[in-house]
Parts: C-alpha cells; structure tokens; sequence
C-alpha cells in the first residue's frame, strides 16, 4: 500500500503535489475543527459545515456558515488559530520547518515544491526565503498580539479573556484569515482607532507579499552599513506601488459614493476610517467594522472589483494578484501606444510574465463569471449578494453580506472549489489539471488571423 502510494507520489508534478498536499491539509483541519471538546455545548456542526469551515481556515478566506464565538470553546479557538497558521504561512514553510529540525536534507524535489508553493522563479535561496517568511510572521503576530492584548485590558475582565482575543485578532489579521472569536468581526471597535490602526497596519503586513517584507527587513538593518548596497526588485517596486495605490484608490472611491448614503451625518474621521479599513480589507483582509450590505451597490460592485484583485503574490492573500493587475494595464497601455516592450523603473518585463498575467485573468474572469451563473440558477438572493460572495471566495477575502449561512449545499461546494483555486493560484491550479509538460517535437506553419 505504501510503495502503490509513493509510486503515485512521485508521477506527480509540483504543482499536483502542492495541490495533494493542501487537500490533506483541509482534510486534517476538518477533523480537528469536528472533535467534540473543540465545541460549546448544544452548537450546530454539521458535515458540510464542516468542511466548509476546514476550506475556508486553510484558504484563510474567513467566509462561515457557522458563528465561530457560538461555536467553539477556547480550545477549539486554539485549533483554528493552528489552522489558520498552515493555511497562512503555507505547507511547504511549515513543512520545511519541521524537515530542517528532524535533520532531514532539502533536496532537488523538495525545492521545487517549495518554488511551486511560494510561486518563485528560482531555486535557489528557497530554504532561506522559507526561515524568513516564519520567522517574519511568527514576529509579527506575536507583536501584535502583545500590543492589542494589552489594550483589550480595558475592553475585557481578565487578562486570559484579552490576550486570547489579542492573540486570535492578530493571527486573524497577519494571515488575512478574516475568522473573529466577537461574533461581529471587529464592528464592536467601530469607534476604536487604535483597535483599527493596529489590524489595518498587520493586514497589510500579511498581504503584501513576503519578498517585499524581506527586502524592506534588509534594508532598514543594513542601510547604515558600509559596503553594503541594497536594491529592491522589480517585484517589491512594482507589487508595492499597485498595493498602495489600490488601498487609496479604494477607499476614496468608497468615500465618495457613500458620502451621501452610509456616511451622511457621521464626522470625517469616521467616514475616513470606515473607508480606509473596508478598502484595506479588501486585499484578502475579510474583517469589517460595519455590516457591509449596508453600503449602496455601486459601493459594493468597487468593493467586488478589489476582492476580485486581491493581494499581493508570495502572500497569504487570493485574488489574480496586484502584479498581475498591473502588467495587464501597462500592456494595455503600451499596446495602444503601439509598443511591443514594457518598460517600468528602468526594467523590461518578461513576454512570458506578461502572458501569464493574461492567462490568469481570463481564467479568472471564466471561473467567476461561471460561479455567478450557477449560484442564480440555485440560490434565491439578488444577484449583487452573489457577485459579492463569489468575489469574497475567489479571492480569500472572507466579506459577506450575510448569504453564506443561507446557500445550499451545490452554492457551498461552488465557493469551497474558488476558495481553493484562490489559495493554491490560478497558474498551480492550471498545472494540477495540466499535468506534466510535453515537449514539442514539430511546429506547423504560422499563419495570421483578423483580430478585433
């Protein structure tokens, strides 16, 4: 049985392996989420339930059909904090912690699962890259954890009750999980700036891409140092300039259309910070202050649009990604100024980033466009709450307007397979289905055809 399962294992690609890999990892999550003393007396658990919540905590997507605070006890809080760090952090970084402590040596096929698995390019500094990523977001967690439990002192009787919810709310944010042990996300804190800044601030962290933070850590510890030069990447340039500015964008736009609706009669500081944290969760956050179908539906179609993008690559977040965004639009523009080469910050991108960009979106738009379709064919909602559910999976945000409980059973399983797609990627997925590359051994004559 053993040798039958590791002949199988080893036919399989990268991606295929990856793939395996988070699926026994959702398989094993469902499990410990389902284990009776991870449970209040008298909570609803069923099995599809649970499945959904195991894909959801894996995807770090946050969309639930249950109440996580009504359902589960301390030490099932505890259990989908642990989840939420595999799903976060990734499999193979957690997986590679483990090999290097048993003293198992990293070879060839291990590296490539971690390339795969970190949509990297190379392998060579994968190992490296994986210590800094855990060693990063275990620092920043824990910070934050110390900081908002501390400030919970105020908000809750003892120190165990704040410092679990401290400890839960910055895991929650770090890994853009979007789960919440208040039962009303963070809308208790609605009024609270501090409470907002500091998740504002551990989401973004999370969802920025963890090459960006490695190469900002290295800069502020060797700037001062002689001999030392240290240059960003195209990547960190490009991905942090989109993020940014995606951020500002969005929550100008969310100003603006709610200036006369959700915002009429509140103060600017209110109306900025509810616009800059729903524009910050949009990245693959998922946590709200607000009840979101409070918000008008040109609002809500912008909303859609940023969730559909997502975060950025190499990070916890879904979505087609910010660099995908934005070489799509300098293609767009450059093809129209009839340029056949993209440049930006004295960089040429590569042809083949720029049709994988392509690919992804395409994909991406058939995928979505076909869960819309088949959730109005089997759910009785209007079609912005679908459009609006379908974007929160896809791209592991977790925002709901409040149907998610209220699918059925075809509508639960159309999200688990986005939610999914929008952990592993749009291009692994593509290679688990794909399989093995063929090489060609001939080509046929090239011929143009009419296009437009």
């Amino acid at each position: 049985m053993w040798l039958q399962l590791k002949k199988i294992f080893n036919k399989m690609t990268p991606a295929q392996l990856i793939g395996t890999y988070y699926f026994i990892a959702i398989t094993v999550s469902t499990v410990l989420l389902s284990l009776p003393f991870a449970h209040k007396e008298g909570a609803k658990w069923t099995f599809i339930d649970a499945i959904f919540t195991g894909v959801s905590a894996i995807s770090v997507t946050g969309l639930t059909v249950v109440n996580t605070a009504e359902t589960f006890n301390t030490i099932g809080i505890i259990i989908l904090m642990l989840v939420l760090q595999v799903g976060g952090i990734g499999v193979m970084t957690l997986g590679t912690f483990f090999w290097i402590i048993f003293g198992k040596k990293i070879g060839l096929k291990e590296r490539r699962l971690i390339m795969t698995d970190q949509n990297q390019m190379s392998l060579s500094g994968l190992v490296n890259l994986l210590r800094h990523i855990l060693l990063l977001m275990v620092v920043i967690e824990l910070v934050g954890a110390f900081i908002l439990g501390l400030y919970f002192l105020s908000y809750y009787s003892t120190w165990s009750e704040a410092f679990l919810h401290g400890l839960f709310a910055s895991v929650a944010a770090t890994t853009n999980a979007g789960f919440d042990i208040t039962g009303q996300s963070l809308i208790p804190f609605a009024n609270d700036y501090f409470v907002q800044f500091i998740v504002i601030l551990l989401m973004i962290l999370g969802a920025i891409g963890f090459p960006v933070l490695i190469e900002t850590k290295d800069f502020l510890l060797n700037r001062n140092k002689k001999g030392i030069s240290i240059h960003f990447s195209l990547f960190t340039k490009l991905t942090t300039a989109t993020f940014f500015i995606l951020l500002l964008v969005g929550a100008v736009a969310i100003y603006a259309l709610e200036w006369t609706h959700f915002f009429q009669g509140k103060v600017w500081h209110e109306a900025f910070f509810y616009s800059l944290f729903q524009s910050t969760t949009t990245k693959s956050g998922g946590l709200a202050t607000m009840d979101v179908s409070q918000f008008a539906e040109p609002t809500l179609l912008v909303i859609s649009g940023l969730m559909f993008i997502g975060a950025s690559p190499s990070s916890v977040g879904g979505g087609i990604r910010t660099t995908t965004l934005a070489i799509n639009m300098l293609f767009l523009y450059n093809f129209a100024k009839g340029n056949r080469n993209i440049k930006i910050f004295k960089r040429e991108i590569h042809d083949e980033d720029v049709l994988k960009s392509l690919v992804v979106t395409t994909l991406a738009i058939v995928l979505c466009s076909s869960s819309i379709i088949i959730l109005t064919i089997t759910e009785e909602h209007r079609l912005i709450e679908i459009i609006f559910e379908v974007c929160s999976a896809f791209g592991t945000t977790g925002l709901s307007m409040g149907i998610t409980s209220e699918l059925s059973v075809i509508g639960k399983i159309t999200l688990m397979i986005l939610m999914f797609i929008g952990r592993v990627g749009i291009l692994s997925f593509l290679f688990i289905i794909g399989g093995r590359e063929k090489p060609t051994n001939y080509h046929y004559p090239k011929e143009r055809l009419i296009i437009g």
